[in-house]
């Protein structure tokens, strides 16, 4: 099936970007030594898993979901942090999970016993307490209050027992300067343990595939650990993995006036795309510019009941008709795993481009779908 005959609204998910990135990625592994792991909350689309798997060393979860996902569909090492874990999940977290990170002291005196006896290695999450992000604090974990990771203030190192690794995680979307910030951070609160544990985790929002990504800096961090402290180095990146490698195709589906041109399209912001809300972000789309760039500006919206359901303003060389269809880009990260069915709303099919250029929808979604969901 050619990209132009797939129907709307529809993920697709390019073969030849994601393996692209995973090249990057695996080169990364290859100069050092250490290991990355896909980070399933940003990029779960298992038909992806096997080439996934021929490049990374497995995946990481956040839950038994994600976990039993992991286990199941790639096979390799199996990672999992949560804030808490259930004590009806916790066994069948540890059959299924290497590497078991916990959140605080409590938690790890609660569950340690039976991972070791399971023979799995446990961590602790850290919180360093060094911010570098800037207008995103929904997504920083060291955020005032945050619930990410053990203060130094709130360290205990008489509990360490067992314990054979730590882990951090401070980033989202951003650069080895930051991931280089956070390391002082680390180091200076926590340097001292360092030197007994036998793996070190830093964590995902490394945007390790994007063009202006400094992986010489990156990989002199993980050097840093590896011969300062003899510590086996873990990378667990999620948008890295598909970044800029999936596309969400729409259609116009009517134009409407208030006091600007409005086009109500067949996919939705909050449904589709929750991300557009939540970050936010304008992502990019095809053929396109800024509200004003070009001549004919529309505000581009989904057809919820939700006020706010608007993708933004963008421009075109002509005016659109019901009908067009329109490509975002930067579609695969952040989409198929978060959106819903809110008011009713079909789920996009999900199609794969393969390197030949052929695309193959993968999954369909209808309205059983949507009431499976509700009682």
């Amino acid at each position: 099936m050619r990209f132009e005959e797939l129907p709307t609204p529809c993920y697709v998910v390019d073969e030849e970007l994601v393996e692209k990135n995973l090249k990057i990625l695996n080169g990364v592994m290859q100069r050092t030594g250490a290991k990355i792991v896909l980070a399933q909350k940003a990029f779960s689309m298992t038909t992806m898993y096997p080439l996934i798997g021929q490049y990374l060393s497995g995946t990481t979860a956040s839950g038994l979901f994600e976990a039993r996902l992991g286990y199941e569909e790639m096979g390799k090492e199996n990672h999992v942090f949560a804030p808490a874990y259930r004590e009806d999940e916790i066994d069948e977290i540890i059959s299924i999970c290497d590497h078991i990170i916990f959140n605080s002291f409590s938690q790890l005196e609660k569950f340690k016993d039976k991972a070791l006896k399971a023979g799995r290695k446990v961590g602790l999450r850290i919180n360093p307490e060094c911010s570098t992000q800037i207008g995103h604090a929904i997504y920083d974990p060291c955020s005032p209050g945050s619930r990410f990771g053990v203060t130094r203030e709130l360290f205990h190192p008489e509990l360490l027992e067992g314990v054979s690794g730590l882990h951090f995680h401070t980033l989202c979307q951003q650069n080895s300067d930051d991931l280089e910030t956070t390391l002082n951070a680390v180091e200076e609160k926590f340097g001292e343990w360092l030197p007994q544990m036998e793996w070190i985790n830093f964590g995902g929002g490394h945007h390790i595939t994007r063009e202006d990504y400094d992986i010489p800096r990156l990989e002199a961090c993980i050097k840093r650990m590896q011969e300062k402290y003899g510590l086996e180095v873990y990378l667990e990146p999620g948008e890295a993995i598909a970044l800029n490698a999936g596309y969400l195709i729409t259609s116009v589906l009517d134009l409407h006036q208030n006091k600007m041109d409005i086009a109500i399209l067949d996919t939705s912001a909050t449904c589709h795309m929750p991300d557009v809300l939540e970050m936010p972000y304008r992502p990019p789309l095809f053929g396109s510019g800024e509200a004003g760039e070009k001549p004919y500006t529309y505000r581009l919206g989904g057809q919820t009941c939700l006020t706010g359901d608007v993708i933004g303003d963008y421009s075109f060389d002509q005016p659109l008709k019901s009908g067009d269809r329109l490509v975002f880009g930067d579609m695969a990260i952040y989409t198929m795993v978060k959106n819903t069915t809110f008011n009713g709303m079909a789920l996009p099919a999900i199609a794969v481009k393969g390197k030949d250029g052929d695309c193959k929808i993968v999954r369909e979604f209808g309205y059983q779908d949507f009431k499976m969901r509700l009682a």
